[in-house]
């Protein structure tokens, strides 16, 4: 009898590990709420925007029944959707506790029931919720007759099943570069990768505006349709066509994909579980590269003060999470603003000088980069000497990548309007406005610093300290504009009077222009630092 029963108890252990799955995953989603009312608010916001866009989806796709590119709206929409899906457990690793399955390591599991139950509890959440919203309202907008009809009832299943294993896919392969510190500067680029698809988004936008409507996204479709998870709505479209062969092969290679992601999945987790983490070893070895790397650094660098600080700030660009993604932001968005802008035709070789702004902004708060830290610099300094040669380095520094980039940036800018002719004098109000921020920013991280959080890769200023923020990076934004308006106004001047036989005669005046006004700031800067380095040190220490 003990025997029966414990057989039976081993026989109903896979099929009882899912449901045990499934009230994790809702014990989580609870006790994660019951922590504050702050996080209780969220969820239930995102539930409701979630619901009223979902929804929303739903009834447009209905709209769109009968239309002539409902099928490409259709494919490509979902598309997209499965791209959110893989990406997003990469910048988003701590929205999930479910999606580090290394906290499952110690427990006697088979990876196969472990991946079945996995997948179940994932259809539990906000996302798979909105992802069956889509796929209903995709497959209504294309299912005609009866089998279309039943096309779409094996579509939609496999559309949230194809993009909820993807992410756990992707996710059970870089776990360890999520929950490491790598994975959390890639989080902190999330802000970026939003803010150049809405550059993306706009562009294309505006290109299909102007190519005569939705018929341009049919050779788009075409591809993205024998795509999983797109193939699965594509074979709806087909299967109401009368193309049974199609609609049969995309549904099949929907089928294939969500069995590849499985075995993905599966093979992961097999490896995290049994495989030692190489980390460490990876790590020292890093460790080592950094020494080298470090050395020739050094050799290339000035020495004395100036190489010391320069390699310091170049140290925080490359490792500090904050900082790197402040100029990894600063560089594509610098580069693609100007470049989208002279594609459309919206401006010309000028649109440069954001490029300039973007990376002159990284001046500003110098000191709080270096947040509690700051108190070791504050030790070397002493006299005005000392605080110019720091500032100074540090205007190298940044120099020494912003030159060459705001160089490349016009010459592109140039090269994609067509506008060489007007290179010489927008590179040099380009400088004049880099030497502008440069000068201002130094005086503005003297006068008003601020501390950055460490805590949260989402806060850049500590509380209470909002109104420093905004008069150092605003009203030093403001005082840079009116520094450079003299060169400005020399170029509108020179354009409007039409001299343009002169016009190259501002490339040396801006470079001139801009390294008296570094100068004057630095100076500026210094004189003031020297007796304000214990007010400095307790603002930048608040975070």
């Amino acid at each position: 009898m003990t025997t029966a029963t414990t057989t039976a108890t081993a026989a109903a252990a896979p099929d009882s590990l899912t449901s045990v799955f499934v009230r994790l995953k809702w014990s989580l989603l609870r006790n994660g709420l019951r922590q504050s009312a702050g996080r209780t608010a969220a969820y239930v916001t995102s539930i409701v925007f979630s619901a009223l866009f979902g929804a929303a989806l739903l009834l447009g796709f209905v709209l769109l029944r009968g239309y002539a590119d409902a099928d490409s709206i259709a494919i490509l929409l979902t598309g997209f959707l499965a791209l959110s899906w893989t990406v997003m457990p990469l910048f988003v690793p701590s929205g999930d506790e479910t999606l580090d399955p290394s906290r499952l390591v110690m427990l006697p599991l088979h990876p196969r029931p472990l991946v079945r139950s996995l997948l179940v509890a994932s259809l539990v959440g906000i996302g798979p919720g909105f992802t069956l919203l889509v796929g209903v309202g995709a497959a209504l907008a294309l299912a005609r007759g009866a089998a279309g009809v039943v096309a779409a009832v094996l579509a939609v299943p496999l559309v949230v099943l194809v993009c909820v294993a993807l992410s756990r896919a992707v996710a059970a392969a870089n776990v360890r570069l999520l929950t490491s510190r790598k994975g959390r500067d890639l989080a902190v680029l999330s802000g970026l990768v939003i803010a150049l698809g809405i550059q993306v988004v706009n562009f294309g936008a505006q290109r299909l505006s102007r190519s005569g409507g939705l018929a341009a996204l049919e050779p788009a479709a075409a591809v993205v349709g024998w795509l999983p998870p797109a193939s699965a709505i594509a074979a709806v479209d087909s299967a109401s066509a009368g193309d049974y062969a199609a609609a049969a092969g995309q549904l099949l290679l929907t089928v294939l994909a969500l069995g590849a992601l499985l075995y993905w999945w599966q093979r992961s987790l097999v490896q995290l579980m049994t495989a030692p983490d190489g980390s460490t070893i990876g790590a020292a070895g890093e460790s080592g590269r950094d020494r080298a790397s470090t050395g020739l650094l050094g050799r290339l660098l000035p020495g004395g003060r100036t190489g010391t600080v320069m390699e310091r700030s170049l140290r925080y660009v490359w490792r500090d999470p904050k900082t790197k993604a402040s100029w990894i932001t600063a560089l594509a968005i610098g580069a693609i603003v100007p470049m989208f802008n002279a594609l459309q035709g919206a401006g010309g070789v000028y649109w440069a000088c954001f490029a300039s702004a973007m990376l002159g902004m990284q001046m500003y708060n110098q000191f709080g980069q270096d947040t509690s830290a700051f108190w070791m610099v504050a030790q070397t300094i002493s006299t005005k000497a000392d605080a110019y040669a720091e500032l100074r380095a540090r205007a190298l520094t940044m120099l020494l990548i912003t030159v060459p980039f705001t160089i490349l940036v016009t010459a592109g800018t140039a090269a994609v309007s067509g506008e060489w002719s007007s290179l010489p004098d927008a590179v040099g109000v380009a400088f004049a406005l880099l030497g502008a921020m440069l000068a201002v920013g130094a005086v503005t991280s003297v006068d008003f610093p601020y501390s950055i959080p460490q805590d949260s890769p989402y806060k850049n200023v500590a509380p209470g300290q909002g109104g420093l923020a905004w008069i150092s990076i605003f009203g030093g934004m403001l005082a840079a504009a009116v520094l450079c308006a003299p060169v400005i106004g020399a170029a509108i001047y020179l354009h409007v009077t039409d001299e343009r036989s002169v016009l190259w005669l501002l490339l040396p005046t801006g470079v001139l222009y801009g390294a008296l006004l570094m100068w004057g700031g630095l100076k500026l800067a210094a004189s003031r630092m020297a007796g304000r380095l214990p007010e400095i040190l307790v603002a930048v220490s608040k975070g």
